[in-house]
């Protein structure tokens, strides 16, 4: 794209294209090449995630009376705040008697079970270990590192050696992606359960050639422009957003991996550049589990220039709903693909 065209799509975002049916679009299948994924999914898988999982979002661990309880990687956990916001996190298992801990109450910022009144603050108690915790402004991560299969919070579920729930060496911090700043920037989160494995998630973040056929109602006119190289390890991609009937937005954006389990998609050109959206897919069960399940937790965090987006940001509680039915719609159609993907995989039938 030129200069002049840069300038004037950000001038005006809004185009109206003409008419086309779905089945006039130009076929995908010869670019998709289930190689060319699934060398993309490889390098994917080999990036370090320093052992650390995506939870939820921030705003879904509040503070207050109740904790918040999440399965992760076939281990219990729970987080809680205290009165002044910190977070904190550790098993999810009562070290007394086994009691969910995810039920009980938080009492001036300390954990008491409801069971028999056993109080948490957050440090290690009678076998109890905290799990470190990140909150990034937008979601909340969880690291799971030095965790064996009959570790304090007791066995862990369907799990394999302890590896298997991190594999790369615990970091400091989490490879959180770089985002627009948040005091210009409207964020959602939306999360949906699959049964497949995190490889099927990321899967099909890696196949953008399947947006305009797989999800019409959202995105028209897409092409591939660039596929993943040595120096570059990304694929770039001119998509246009339908708004209503013809009115769609054109954009360019780029696809990469910053984490194992992680799908960045970032607008580089067009209307909201900068703008993220990040797709993570934390585990449910442990490795060994014959039925996995795959929580999708996909963060919106959108930007713009323009003048009137301080109306939106201040219109923030009513649009974020809006934004998260839209990522659902497109996530029940992802979710069927990256299911098939693995329930093909699980019995062997899949496509090379």
């Amino acid at each position: 794209m030129s200069w002049e065209d840069g300038r004037a799509r950000r001038r005006q975002p809004l185009r109206r294209r003409g008419p086309q049916g779905w089945a006039g679009q130009e076929p995908t299948w010869r670019q998709a090449r289930p190689a060319l994924i699934a060398d993309a999914l490889e390098r994917a898988s080999a990036r370090a995630g320093g052992d650390w999982f995506v939870v939820g979002a921030s705003r879904d661990v509040r503070a207050g009376e109740r904790p918040y309880g999440r399965t992760v990687a076939g281990r219990e956990v729970v987080l809680w705040r205290t009165p002044s916001g910190e977070l904190r996190a550790g098993p999810g298992s009562c070290p007394h008697l086994g009691a969910p801990l995810r039920d009980s109450r938080v009492v001036c910022g300390t954990l008491v079970c409801h069971w028999h009144g056993l109080a948490l603050d957050g440090g290690a108690f009678a076998g109890w270990e905290p799990y470190p915790v990140h909150d990034d402004g937008v979601l909340v991560w969880i690291r799971l590192d030095h965790v064996g299969r009959d570790g304090p919070s007791g066995p862990a579920v369907g799990d394999g050696p302890p590896e298997e729930a991190g594999g790369d060496g615990p970091s400091g911090r989490p490879p959180v992606p770089e985002r627009p700043a948040p005091d210009r920037a409207l964020s959602a989160v939306y999360t949906a359960v699959g049964r497949c494995e995190p490889q099927d998630v990321v899967a099909n973040r890696l196949d953008p050639w399947h947006g305009a056929w797989f999800h019409p109602y959202s995105f028209v006119d897409l092409t591939v422009v660039r596929t993943p190289r040595e120096e570059d390890d990304a694929f770039v991609v001119d998509v246009s957003f339908r708004v209503t009937g013809r009115l769609v937005v054109p954009v360019r954006a780029e696809f990469t991996t910053p984490g194992p389990r992680t799908v960045l998609m970032r607008i580089t050109e067009g209307e909201g550049a900068g703008s993220v959206v990040e797709t993570h897919a934390t585990p449910l069960t442990g490795s060994a589990d014959p039925r996995p399940r795959t929580a999708v937790v996909e963060a919106v965090v959108a930007a713009s220039d323009r003048r009137g987006f301080a109306l939106a940001r201040a219109a923030a509680p009513v649009l974020r709903p809006l934004v998260r039915r839209a990522a659902g719609r497109l996530w029940r159609d992802d979710l069927a693909y990256a299911q098939r993907r693995w329930a093909l995989r699980s019995t062997g039938r899949f496509p090379g």
